[in-house]
């Protein structure tokens, strides 16, 4: 088993050597989805489905991440990222590209697979979205949740119809009836009602089940033909219902492990023609059985208890089985591995129960059990017994002829009476009988190995040659043929390969295996001797059928001989095309019941039937071109009759002129390898290989130098063109630029008057700025004289004070001076005025003396303090001085008074006194220019501070001016 980790890659391949599953399990590749965060961790899918080709499936995980897988392809791409879980996928709409996702918001959106676009945008849900089902025409879809449905035109993308229902009855499930109009929607309660599509008003609804087994429905699945419903649920009992008679017509018994059932799926067969026999039960263990609703014989399972299956999905065309483990990753099974085994005819093990009677039905007459071995069959009614004993004899009689008897267990008498009776087979067997017919053995290894070559050469361009609509029509036709060129190199120049094989592609599209085998059994047997005379027409064929015509309608011959008509143009296209040309798809399947069921000489023998039942028509034909219309296309004529005519040539033909002789019988594929196709005239189809290849290999050569010339011509063209688109460019550039130089120009003016404007701005602010600076200038100047006029008063009134100083020492020591001269000359008088008078009072003069003593020492007391207090206060020293002069001259005149009056000393005291008044005078003069010139001093000094005092306001006024105007000061 492979395995493939998607990882955080948006693209890749699923496996990266060729698939062999084994078939103990069947599993083709085991995909994981894995994170790589710092703690890896496995994205679990949730949801998957398949497209229409079956080929292709789209899976979409818990985080929104859809990827699409191309089984065919070997690839896988990631094509959305919804950021959300998804609910449920639906990948089978109209447009092949798009699918549809509903979401865990309860939207439902559509996105493309190849632009990874949002298409629409679906909401109206109240609830998760748990079913989408989509119209076979994929026009409309319905989408479930569980308390309504509602139907969706795909083409609008608009809702249509709403089912409301009541809360205590929930919904099932909701949808469309494979290849019909009717939608069935199953309830809660068992109710299944059937509506139509376009009116939807209801058809009916099916009776209730037998109390006796009455289950509650929970999962249900429907043949491809809308035939049986299955129906199951919370038991190990599976209903089928027959949807025609609308009746419950058996009850299926699982095995007693199986306790409840989880999902239907029906398994497709390209034989079956839609009526399913086989049914997939997912039951509770994870373990998916398929079990034949027929026989009841459990034919094989996936999945186990160990690695269980949460859901499955099988593909259109029943290859596939698309499984989503519990553990989150998705298993690819191949269905053909799986039935290997079990599709050889094994021995009947398990005898069917007989179909339910008119009368009213029990359940234990419709019970069967799941057996894998033979089966213990329930006792019958004697009438029964009796059928059954006829039908053994008559099989016991068919062993007599072992030669009519087929792999498949068919006997070809009785498939030839049935065949002459109806006139066809079965619609339903008609696949299941043509492969018994032509005993193809499923060669799956061969055909593979074939299949790996690829497309061969000669069929690259098949659609240039042969335009089919369908693309995927046109690559299993392609595949085919290649598959056909690699097995025999005689189909890669067969010119009319593709007209005979393409009624069988397009009638087993979906098996390209069995197309193949029908195509080579067709050529081997009833294509015998058609390529001895390669290139040319089977001539020896053409001359079997003319013979044959001149036989039976000479008359007719001789038209076509008279007309010059060949076996070339009345014979050889309805060969080529093996008559798909001139019949539709119901009588060419008819036609081909009977060819198939007969011997290879009677696609001849019809031949000759279609002309002779066309003579009326053709005898009144005279043209050519009307007999190459005639034979190229549909005319008015009965297949039925054509057969009858043919079965009638092939008993009236004698041995002699009938084809039965010159062709071999029927001679089956042979098994495990197909046999060696060698009846060609070898040397001319390797001489003509040889001419196509060295054709071929010219027509190479020419190609690749008329490629040479042509990328020569397209480099040519491609420089023409780049020299055009740059002299454009150029004249672009030019004209740009020319009106870019306008624009600048008008700019450029516009910038010279905002220059200007701004100049003239410029200048008025220079002006402003200037007188700002004169003016600062000028206060600033103003302020600089201002304080070098303050510190030249200060200066003056430093030296006024200085001088002062110095005068008043000058004063003062002249003071002294006087003053020690006028003492001296008063002591000297004194001393002499007390030698005088020294007679008179000598008490007096004691006294005198004492207080001349005081006096002396209290003036030489005031001297000292006068010259200590000199600098400190000069107008107290010299008030003082004044004050003690004026006292000792008062004091000394009263005493020149008092003697005056002896008259003795009156005159000597008068000069005494007229030089005191002179001293007195002195003193007073000097005391009065000290006093001016303090007071002139104070009055100086009061005048500058009252100076200072105006400066330091107006400077204030000024600072408190310039914090208010900031724009003055940064200007």
């Amino acid at each position: 088993m492979q395995s493939t980790d998607l990882g955080n890659k948006e693209s890749g391949k699923l496996w990266h050597r060729k698939p062999s599953p084994a078939a103990r399990d069947g599993i083709i590749v085991n995909i994981i989805h894995s994170s790589s965060d710092y703690l890896p961790k496995v994205l679990r899918f949730l949801n998957v489905a398949f497209d229409s080709s079956g080929d292709c499936l789209i899976a979409g995980d818990h985080q929104g991440n859809i990827y699409v897988f191309d089984l065919y392809g070997n690839r896988f791409n990631l094509v959305q990222r919804t950021a959300q879980a998804c609910t449920a996928l639906a990948f089978n709409l109209r447009r092949k590209s798009e699918f549809l996702v509903a979401l865990a918001d309860y939207s439902i959106k559509c996105f493309d697979t190849v632009s990874k676009e949002l298409v629409s945008w679906m909401r109206g849900h109240e609830s998760s979205v748990f079913s989408i089902s989509v119209h076979a025409s994929g026009r409309y879809a319905i989408t479930t949740s569980s308390d309504t449905a509602q139907l969706w035109d795909l083409d609008t993308f608009q809702r249509k119809r709403k089912l409301n229902i009541r809360q205590s009855v929930g919904i099932q499930k909701v949808f469309f009836l494979p290849l019909s109009n009717t939608i069935l929607s199953c309830f809660k309660d068992n109710s299944i009602f059937a509506w139509e599509c376009d009116t939807l008003s209801c058809r009916y609804q099916l009776p209730a089940p037998p109390e006796s087994s009455s289950i509650l429905y929970k999962v249900f699945a429907v043949t491809r033909d809308g035939r049986i419903l299955a129906a199951g649920g919370k038991s190990n009992h599976l209903h089928l219902w027959c949807l025609e008679a609308k009746r419950l017509f058996r009850i299926i018994q699982m095995p007693t492990k199986v306790r409840a059932i989880r999902h239907l799926e029906f398994l497709p067969d390209s034989f079956d023609a839609g009526s399913n026999q086989v049914l997939g039960v997912l039951s509770q263990d994870g373990i998916m059985r398929f079990i034949n609703i027929q026989t009841c014989k459990l034919l094989f399972e996936i999945g186990s208890l160990d690695e269980g299956i949460s859901s499955s999905v099988i593909s259109p065309h029943g290859r596939y089985i698309a499984s989503i483990m519990e553990n989150g990753s998705l298993n690819i099974y191949s269905v053909q591995a799986l039935t290997q085994e079990i599709n050889k005819p094994p021995p009947p093990l398990v005898k069917v129960i007989e179909d339910v009677p008119k009368r009213k039905l029990n359940s234990g007459d419709l019970k069967m059990k799941v057996t894998t071995g033979r089966v213990q069959r329930p006792a019958k009614l004697r009438e029964n017994r009796m059928q059954t004993r006829i039908l053994k004899q008559d099989l016991a009689g068919s062993f007599e002829n072992k030669e009519n008897e087929l792999s498949d267990g068919l006997n070809k008498k009785r498939l030839q009476i049935l065949l002459k009776g109806y006139g066809e087979y079965p619609t339903k067997y008609r696949m299941f009988i043509w492969r018994s017919l032509l005993q193809l053995p499923e060669n799956h290894t061969a055909f593979s190995s074939l299949e790996d070559k690829g497309v061969h050469v000669a069929f690259l361009n098949l659609h240039k040659k042969y335009p089919i609509r369908s693309r995927k029509l046109l690559r299993v036709l392609q595949r085919t043929l290649s598959a056909l060129a690699h097995w025999s190199a005689i189909f890669s120049d067969t010119p009319y390969l593709p007209l005979l094989a393409f009624p069988f592609v397009k009638l087993f599209q979906n098996n390209q295996l069995i197309c193949f085998e029908v195509v080579a059994t067709l050529i081997i047997n009833w294509c015998q001797h058609w390529f001895e005379y390669f290139p040319n027409p089977p001539i020896n064929i053409l001359s079997m059928i003319e013979n044959v015509l001149a036989f039976h309608d000479r008359e007719l011959l001789q038209h076509y001989i008279a007309h010059d008509i060949t076996s070339q143009l009345y014979a050889w296209p309805l060969l080529e095309t093996v008559f798909s040309e001139v019949l539709t798809r119901e009588e060419w399947l008819k036609l081909f019941d009977n060819v198939f069921s007969n011997h290879p000489s009677f696609l001849l023998m019809t031949v000759v039937a279609y002309n002779i039942c066309s003579r009326a028509p053709l005898l009144n034909c005279s043209l050519k071109d009307d007999f190459e219309y005639f034979f190229h296309h549909r005319n008015n004529l009965d297949i039925s009759v054509v057969i009858r005519e043919v079965y009638r040539l092939m008993d009236a033909t004698p041995a002699d002129v009938h084809p039965n002789g010159m062709l071999h019988v029927f001679a089956a594929l042979t098994k495990g390898q197909y046999p060696v196709f060698n009846q060609y005239p070898k040397f001319i189809v390797d001489y003509q290989t040889q001419e196509r290849e060295r054709i071929r290999n010219d027509e190479l050569d020419y190609l690749r130098e008329r490629q040479m010339v042509e990328d020569m011509q397209a480099e040519v063209d491609q420089q023409r063109v780049e020299d055009e688109a740059w002299y454009q460019k150029q004249e672009l550039l030019r004209k740009a630029e020319e009106t870019r130089r306008e624009l600048l120009l008008q700019e450029e003016e516009k910038m010279v008057q905002q220059r200007q404007r701004l100049a003239s701005v410029k200048r008025e602010l220079k002006v402003k700025e200037m007188h700002l600076q004169d003016a600062t200038r000028r206060r600033f100047l103003k302020m600089q004289q201002d304080q070098r006029e303050m510190e030249l008063k200060r200066l003056d009134d430093e030296i006024e004070r200085k001088n002062l100083t110095r005068n008043q020492e000058a004063v003062a020591k002249e003071m002294r001076e006087n003053t020690d001269a006028f003492r001296r000359k008063v002591d000297l008088e004194e001393h002499m005025f007390h030698k005088l008078i020294e007679t008179d009072q000598t008490q007096n003069q004691k006294t005198q003396k004492w207080e001349e003593a005081k006096e002396k020492d209290f003036h030489l007391k005031s001297e000292k303090k006068a010259s200590a207090l000199a600098d400190a206060s000069r107008k107290c020293f010299l008030q003082k001085e004044i004050n003690d002069a004026l006292e000792h001259a008062g004091h000394a005149y009263r005493k020149a008074a008092s003697r005056d009056q002896n008259g003795q000393v009156a005159s000597s005291c008068l000069p005494r006194t007229s030089q005191l008044n002179d001293i007195l005078e002195m003193d007073s003069s000097t005391c009065i220019s000290l006093n001016q010139r303090r007071i002139q001093w104070d009055t100086t000094e009061r005048d500058l501070m009252e100076r200072v005092r105006t400066l330091r306001q107006r400077l204030t006024a000024q600072a408190r001016s310039r914090c208010q105007t900031p724009h003055v000061l940064a200007t």
